[in-house]
Parts: C-alpha cells; structure tokens; sequence
C-alpha cells in the first residue's frame, strides 16, 4: 500500500518541531545535523508549496490578490 503523502500542516508541524529540538541545544552534533538537513530540506518543500498556491490565487483571482471581506 502506498505512503499517504503529509500534508502542508503535517510537514510544517513537523519543521516546528525540529526547530524546538534544535533550539533546545540537547541534540548530540550528528543529530543536530540531519534535522537541519530535514529542515532545510521541508522549508525548501514548503516554500515552494506555498508560492504555487500564491501563483493559483493569482490566476483565480485574476491578477490581484484581495482580502476576504473583498471578495464577491
């Protein structure tokens, strides 16, 4: 059976929480670095997720981006 792919909120919970790991200065240095390379390599994924939603938005709303209450 194939991997169901994490969503958006999942990979971002889980960069939040190498973040914390991180941040937490416990982690011995190879660990400190693979979940760097992890995060890098979510914020990468993410970015870019993000920036093709923003391009979606654009083309749907034809050219300009307007906040909720604006919206018909």
């Amino acid at each position: 059976m194939a991997k169901k792919q994490a969503t958006f909120e999942d990979r971002l919970s889980e960069l939040e929480e190498l973040i914390r790991k991180m941040e937490g200065g416990n982690l011995p240095l190879d660990e400190t670095l693979k979940s760097y390379e992890a995060g890098i390599r979510l914020s990468k994924e993410l970015t870019a997720e993000l920036s093709a939603a923003e391009k979606k938005m654009l083309e749907l709303s034809g050219g300009e981006l307007k906040p909720l209450e604006d919206a018909p």
